[in-house]
């Protein structure tokens, strides 16, 4: 998120300073055990990249599920590709970060140091690609998900137009102004206890967003949840676990409506 500084000089005059967008505190906590195996699909090249598919490449519908810093072999993300595909969508989990996906915990490369080869903004060329690798398979109507770092993706994919449908789940990196040029249906799913897009922000995204007539949106706030709820949820936490499984029936059902 975008935050502003404001500062006044020795004439009192107000300076404002925009500070450069980050990920927050909980973006990188909990992090996932990696399993290159999981999930009931399989691995495959699309767009140049690994992806991890699930579902029938009959579907006319694709999902392009946009992985946080901890990439493609997140088991819960993949779930999250499998329920999909089980609604009838073919859902798409790229390896954006080609094999490269952030290690907690590893003091020689910090989260910064990490952002230096994998900036969010990255993404939306990767992301094009797969893209245009499904139309070209036959895919014609196809969304994106965007989880934390992978928000960014899929906000500028929305804004180009190139698909036809987005949401994004505890976001990083997005601004209002992004939120401003959405050119498709868009969704966001925040957390009540989400430290850099806490309720009071995701409301202005919501009056933003429903001051275009010209597309579909919902905002939905998670009580008692924090960033990263979606995904690096504990498995033994029978409320945790619940609140994931409403954001991802949440998640089926906005991409249901708007691409089926």
């Amino acid at each position: 998120m975008q935050q502003i500084i404001h500062l006044s000089n020795k004439k009192g005059l107000l300076i404002i300073k925009a500070k450069k967008k980050k990920l927050g505190p909980q973006c990188c906590s909990h992090p996932p055990t990696l399993n290159p195996t999981s999930g009931a699909g399989h691995v495959q090249k699309l767009g140049g990249l690994n992806a991890y598919v699930s579902g029938s490449s009959d579907s006319k519908h694709a999902i392009l599920l946009i992985s946080d810093v901890y990439g493609y072999e997140a088991p819960n993300l993949r779930l999250i590709a499998d329920k999909a595909a089980v609604a009838g969508f073919f859902a798409v989990v790229p390896d954006f970060f080609h094999g490269d996906p952030y290690v907690a915990g590893n003091a020689s490369r910090l989260i910064p140091a990490w952002l230096k080869d994998h900036a969010p903004e990255m993404g939306f060329e990767d992301a094009e690609k797969v893209v245009g690798d499904l139309k070209l398979k036959g895919f014609s109507q196809i969304g994106a998900a965007g989880f934390c770092w992978g928000a960014k993706a899929a906000i500028d994919l929305s804004k180009s137009g190139y698909i036809q449908a987005a949401m994004v789940l505890h976001p990083s990196y997005i601004t209002l102004d992004d939120a401003k040029e959405v050119k498709v249906p868009f969704a966001i799913l925040g957390a009540a206890l989400d430290s850099n897009y806490p309720p009071k922000v995701l409301k202005q995204y919501e009056e933003i967003l429903k001051a275009n007539t010209k597309i579909d949106s919902f905002v939905k706030v998670f009580p008692k949840v924090r960033h990263g709820w979606t995904l690096r949820y504990n498995d033994t936490d029978a409320v945790a676990v619940k609140a994931a499984d409403e954001a991802h029936r949440d998640l089926i059902k906005w991409f249901s409506k708007q691409l089926k």
